[in-house]
């Protein structure tokens, strides 16, 4: 399984909590404890959580049904996201995301590039129609 965003995330909250603890990081400076606060870290590993799930028990690997959980999962995060004041997830965190998507689905062996081909997309187009963040 692939490393989840999250947790780079928390690795980061606890490099900033080591630097704070050694003085070598001024505490005005100190911002991802709150950029990544628990309560966004806990939904954000709900929702990968049912993806993963959903998709090590998907027996029909078809377009469709493929589209259907991608569907599923970016819905889940936009609504994180919306429970987080519309700001959860920033440029880096949207990249981090859309890559665990992808590669959940190429270890599921689902070929992403002829996926979006298949509908004209590009690779990194398969979660734009539902995204919001």
């Amino acid at each position: 399984m692939i490393e989840r965003p999250t947790t780079a995330w928390r690795e980061g909250i606890e490099e900033e909590r080591r630097e704070l603890a050694s003085g070598t990081l001024d505490p005005d400076c100190a911002c991802i404890a709150e950029l990544f606060p628990d309560s966004l870290l806990v939904a954000t590993d709900s929702v990968l959580d049912s993806f993963e799930a959903e998709l090590a028990l998907l027996q029909d690997v078809s377009d469709e049904r493929v589209f259907d959980a991608v569907q599923r999962v970016v819905l889940a995060l936009n609504a994180v996201n919306d429970e987080h004041n519309g700001g959860a997830y920033e440029t880096d965190e949207r990249e981090q995301l859309c890559h665990h998507i992808d590669e959940s689905l190429t270890e599921r062996g689902i070929d992403v590039v002829a996926l979006a081909s298949r509908h004209g997309l590009e690779r990194y187009q398969l979660t734009d129609r539902w995204r919001d963040w």
